[in-house]
């Protein structure tokens, strides 16, 4: 018969764990949250145009100001160095790990980048990868990558189109579609940016926030 050194707690009386925040750099969002965890993972899902690369980058330009290194773990090879720069993104804090297309890489690179330590603030960006393939990666690969920093002052952000991190992630962000913001003549119209709803979805929120991105032309 097994013996249990200490009695069992129904989960009901169990606490949820307690973390350490970071400033994402968007206040509407670190409103609502306290910021992004440190030693958790961190979901941002939503369609493209939703802001879910905004926000990405105002994450890495934000801990990059602390003085922290960043890693940034590129499946799709969407990233674009010269406009993330314009944007505030400092390259010379920014590890860019391009792996053309294949999740499974991906996710080998991001575990290697984890394991390696020393970041402040590591992305792994699947956005452009079909949901399709990310539902067939296994909950354990998501717990790994967790593990692999918890206790550590590292924010984990998983970017993707759904969400596709289960029980793994500490916080979930839904990013929803823009509200395009013109300029100029009616016949003449120029887009200057937009506005994006941001939903925390884990933990439950019932508010939401808005912020504005501005087109790299309008800046």
């Amino acid at each position: 018969m097994a013996v249990f050194p200490h009695p069992l707690l129904p989960a009901s009386r169990l606490q949820p764990p307690r973390f350490d925040y970071a400033p994402s750099g968007l206040t509407a969002l670190d409103r609502l949250t306290g910021g992004l965890p440190r030693g958790a993972l961190t979901e941002i899902c939503g369609p493209p145009s939703s802001g879910r690369t905004s926000l990405l980058w105002t994450a890495l330009a934000t801990a990059a100001t602390r003085q922290e290194t960043c890693a940034l773990v590129d499946a799709g090879d969407a990233f674009d160095p010269v406009a993330a720069a314009e944007a505030g993104v400092p390259l010379d804090r920014l590890l860019w790990v391009r792996c053309g297309g294949d999740p499974e890489r991906s996710l080998k690179a991001a575990d290697q980048v984890a394991n390696a330590g020393g970041f402040g603030l590591i992305a792994l960006d699947l956005a452009d990868i079909p949901s399709r393939i990310l539902r067939r990666i296994p909950l354990v690969c998501w717990f790994r990558l967790r593990r692999a920093i918890e206790g550590t002052p590292t924010v984990l952000l998983v970017v993707t189109p759904q969400p596709v991190t289960g029980t793994s992630a500490a916080l979930v962000v839904e990013m929803k579609g823009a509200r395009g913001m013109w300029s100029g003549a009616p016949n003449a119209r120029l887009l200057v940016g937009g506005v994006f709803e941001v939903a925390p979805r884990k933990p439950p929120h019932r508010e939401a926030a808005s912020f504005l991105a501005r087109t790299a032309w309008a800046r």
